[in-house]
């Protein structure tokens, strides 16, 4: 009898201890071979009573002169799912950046050991064809002009003499032999310039998926804006960015799901892209 009491309570405790594991919930992305893996959790915030909470949103904190982080946790629809969007913003009197490309993939971390910026994230959309990468609309590295420019549609970086801008190639297409050093090219377009809306309700598919967005404000600060657990849809986050407060004149979708990544140096902070990447923007200080 005893035997049985004792198998009992063991049975109980076993059940309560999966029930306290199981009410954590973790998200983490699948890496491949030999690359490390992140964990996301909200930020969490002591307070008094010892416990932890989320903070709906951190605020902007200075990483350093000219270059400042924040996080964000949004409801993005009625089924409790919670986005964390990722946000770090660059005053280009600090900092300047650029494009690389290499037909040979790489992880983010190779990406950075390589060139040694302070910040890289993954660029737009490419195409693969026997094995060779190729961009999917114009990229220029180093002076030299890759693929074709969108027509009529699109978005684009461009980075002539250490400034970068973004394009809405709509109001502002891409000229054959503009003198730019770097340039990168992707859609759609998620706040058009002056800060409308752009990816409209008539154009909702309903797709939710991790998104990389990059962005310029009406203070001409660069903004990179990660959503690593994938719940907008494109539409969605255009509202979103549109309506916050984040003062933005232009914002363009980059790649998004498996590329989503980005890599800060220091203090090092990693979302790590779920493919190995030929296109990468970089920044580095001036």
């Amino acid at each position: 009898m005893y035997k049985h009491i004792s198998r009992l309570l063991h049975a109980v405790l076993l059940i309560i201890l999966i029930g306290t594991c199981s009410s954590a919930v973790y998200y983490i992305n699948k890496e491949p071979a030999g690359t490390p893996t992140a964990v996301f959790t909200p930020t969490p915030v002591p307070n008094l009573s010892g416990t932890t909470e989320t903070i709906p949103d951190t605020g902007w904190s200075l990483i350093q002169p000219g270059f400042e982080r924040r996080v964000i946790q949004i409801d993005t629809d009625q089924n409790g799912r919670v986005e964390s969007l990722y946000l770090w913003r660059l005053d280009q009197k600090y900092f300047r950046m650029d494009v690389a490309f290499d037909g040979k993939p790489r992880s983010l971390e190779t990406w950075q050991k390589e060139t040694n910026a302070s910040l890289i994230v993954n660029g737009g959309y490419f195409s693969v064809e026997n094995e060779r990468y190729s961009p999917d609309g114009l990229t220029i590295v180093k002076g030299e002009v890759l693929g074709s420019s969108f027509d009529g549609f699109g978005g684009m970086l461009a980075i002539k003499n250490d400034k970068a801008e973004l394009r809405w190639l709509v109001e502002k297409p891409y000229r054959p032999y503009e003198p730019l050093r770097a340039a990168l090219q992707s859609f759609p377009i998620l706040v058009r310039p002056g800060g409308e809306l752009g990816f409209g309700a008539e154009r909702e598919d309903h797709v939710a998926a991790r998104r990389t967005v990059i962005a310029q404000d009406k203070d001409n600060r660069i903004l990179f804006i990660i959503a690593p657990q994938g719940y907008f849809t494109l539409h969605q986050l255009s509202v979103y960015l549109t309506e916050s407060d984040l003062n933005l004149d232009i914002a363009v979708n980059l790649d998004g799901g498996g590329s989503t990544g980005v890599l800060v140096a220091n203090p090092r902070e990693i979302i790590p892209s779920k493919v190995l990447l030929p296109f990468v923007i970089l920044v580095y200080p001036r």
